[in-house]
């Protein structure tokens, strides 16, 4: 997963935008952080790399939008090519989110651009229209080959897996829960055909939700992930993951599950590359994650009073323009020790 990850990263993503038809096949080969497979995949199509990138950089940004108030506020490292440090290394709840929320952005980007037709391989999702339709509507339009989207993302993201091993049982089951989470949310849209808008046709196509949604639904998985352990079999080699306790209900293959316990977010190390909390700005009236008394991980903080120069006093003047005064504010921030 990490190789795809790097993908991601903003220099990498803005090089694979950048790759024309007769550069891509020689692009894709010198790409060594990729397995053969991976490579192969990557030289199908001159818009592969990029949807796979694209894909890579959704995954990261709403990682760290979903995070941007925590502990950990999934930091990613443009000069190492393990992304988020040695915090990956660790098997807990945090690669968890990292590896599900990538193999969402993966499938959903590759899905989208198969209906765009930027991939020769697939276009629009065929099949909805062998289904019969309840109700007075019919199948048209372009639906997304969520389908396609998740059969390459299996092919492409999985392929560094070991599924005979307790980390790669892991990361296979993450990886599978973050394309779900799309597969689970796909939305039915319909357009009315018909004289002076009377809607004596409804076309309907299925759509991917917004990968916000996405996003969201995985957060709230991490927040309820599984701390589960490993079954070998007679050759010694991982069989499955069951739940930690046999209190706890046995995993989904929607669920989120991790095998080790997370690490101190709090102070800065170095080896694993967290940054800590000290100097991040906290929210003093909040009793959530971003409230100083949790950020600061009992610290405490300092407030500091600082001047702002923001656009205010907007309004829209005839014909067609927003004329906005300039306005000096003093802005009250509490920074964790």
């Amino acid at each position: 997963m990490n190789s795809v990850l790097f993908l991601g990263i903003p220099n990498t993503y803005q090089s694979t935008l950048e790759l024309t038809p007769a550069s891509y096949r020689e692009s894709c080969s010198r790409l060594q952080y990729l397995a053969p497979e991976q490579r192969t995949i990557c030289s199908l199509s001159h818009n592969t790399l990029s949807a796979v990138s694209n894909g890579a950089k959704m995954g990261i940004d709403e990682c760290q939008h979903q995070f941007r108030m925590s502990r950990w506020n999934c930091s990613t490292f443009a000069n190492n090519t393990s992304v988020f440090g040695g915090v990956l290394n660790i098997k807990s709840r945090e690669k968890a989110y990292v590896y599900a929320v990538s193999a969402a952005g993966v499938t959903y980007s590759v899905s989208r651009a198969c209906s765009r037709g930027d991939l020769n391989e697939c276009s629009c999702d065929g099949r909805v229209h062998s289904r019969k339709p309840k109700g007075n509507w019919q199948w048209g339009g372009c639906s997304e080959d969520i389908h396609y989207g998740e059969k390459f993302s299996r092919e492409f993201v999985d392929v560094r897996e070991n599924r005979y091993t307790a980390e790669g049982l892991m990361n296979l089951h993450n990886n599978e829960a973050g394309r779900r989470s799309i597969r689970s949310r796909m939305q039915r849209v319909c357009k009315c055909h018909g004289m002076s808008g009377s809607c004596s046709v409804r076309v309907c196509w299925r759509k991917l939700p917004q990968f916000r949604v996405v996003g969201d639904a995985l957060t709230a998985r991490f927040e309820g992930a599984s701390h589960v352990k490993i079954v070998k079999n007679k050759t010694g080699h991982a069989k499955k993951l069951r739940a930690m306790s046999r209190d706890h209900k046995k995993p989904k293959k929607t669920d989120l599950v991790y095998l080790d316990e997370s690490p101190d977010y709090c102070e800065y190390n170095e080896t694993l590359g967290i940054l800590g909390t000290r100097g991040r700005i906290c929210n003093k009236t909040s009793m959530g994650l971003d409230g100083c008394r949790l950020l600061c991980c009992g610290r405490g903080y300092q407030t500091r009073v600082r001047e702002v120069q923001e656009k205010c006093q907007c309004r829209f003047v005839w014909c067609c323009d927003v004329k906005c005064d300039m306005c000096r504010y003093k802005k009250e921030e509490h920074i964790c020790n």
